[in-house]
């Protein structure tokens, strides 16, 4: 579908698009195979699909599920639409539904919290996510969109037993410790498997996405490199992965509830409030024996406003 298209992630296996497309002609598009593997949902307006010779009607309800060489057509009955695109590689299609990259016919009816995760992830997206967390939600979504439509499938892709997943839980944790700025796709090739199983097992093992386990992570590592004094943030959002500075101000703020010159702030008013160590000494160099009020003349006392006596 033709249309004006900003791309938030392009990846080898992933791709998300924010599509605005149509025209005020209500007629079908030519018919054209279809070019990618891909999921539409709509946000705004109808469209109707004409796919290898059946037609369908497509809403803000539904998801259309695009397969790779079926034959298209599309028409706007009421005007130019918008939707959010995603496209897959066959492989992460495969990885998806159990092994088998074929994907059935039909239409997806979106539930409440499809329409949710889409929401995030556009809203994510338009923030200015990076490529991991928007990685992950991306196939998290359309991983969704295949629970609904192929529930079978996509169940018999999960690792086996809980000890398999406690292992690629522990791999994927020590990989990200060794390596916070990992991308997702490299981070499946270090532990062998794929980024949505790694969501999926971290998730039910930890409690928490790939997304927010690497976000503590950086969030450990920002704050010990604060209290040991690092002034120069934006070579410190470098370093550990962030987009650019304004990137790592927003997650640390998010996590901590201060932005990191605030926090840098406090580790340098806490540094100097320590207390020294130095031992408090008397003047005789004995500790806890306190001076008298004398005066000395080499092994003798002599009291203040006396002379000694001389032969």
């Amino acid at each position: 579908m033709a249309g004006d298209r900003r791309v938030y992630l392009c990846e080898d296996d992933v791709l998300l698009a924010d599509v605005r497309c149509g025209s005020a002609a209500h007629g079908w598009s030519p018919p054209r195979p279809a070019p990618v593997f891909g999921l539409v949902l709509l946000r705004d307006g109808v469209l109707r699909a004409r796919v290898d010779g059946v037609e369908q009607v497509l809403d803000t309800g539904s998801v259309y599920v695009e397969r790779l060489g079926a034959e298209q057509q599309f028409a706007h009955p009421l005007g130019p639409d918008a939707y959010t695109g995603i496209v897959l590689s066959e492989p992460r299609v495969a990885e998806l539904l159990g092994g088998d990259p074929a994907v059935p016919e039909g239409l997806v009816m979106v539930t409440p919290e499809l329409a949710l995760a889409h929401r995030v992830l556009l809203s994510l997206a338009r923030g200015g996510g990076d490529s991991f967390q928007l990685g992950e939600r991306t196939v998290r979504l359309a991983a969704g969109v295949f629970a609904r439509l192929a529930p079978a499938r996509v169940t018999s892709g999960r690792p086996a037993s809980a000890a398999a997943r406690r292992r690629l839980a522990d791999d994927a944790r020590a990989a990200l410790a060794a390596e916070p700025t990992i991308g997702l796709e490299a981070l499946g090739r270090a532990v062998g498997a794929s980024p949505h199983h790694l969501s999926r097992v971290l998730t039910a093992v930890t409690g928490s996405t790939l997304s927010a386990h690497r976000d503590r992570l950086r969030l450990a590592r920002v704050l010990d490199r604060l209290s040991e004094g690092e002034r120069d943030l934006a070579g410190l959002a470098r370093e550990l992965g962030f987009a650019d500075q304004s990137h790592m101000t927003r997650a640390v703020r998010r996590a901590a509830g201060l932005p990191p010159g605030r926090l840098r702030a406090l580790f340098d008013v806490t540094s100097a409030e320590r207390p020294s160590h130095q031992p408090h000494m008397a003047a005789s160099g004995v500790a806890g024996v306190r001076p008298r009020d004398s005066a000395t003349s080499g092994n003798s006392v002599v009291p203040r406003g006396r002379r000694p006596v001389t032969a």
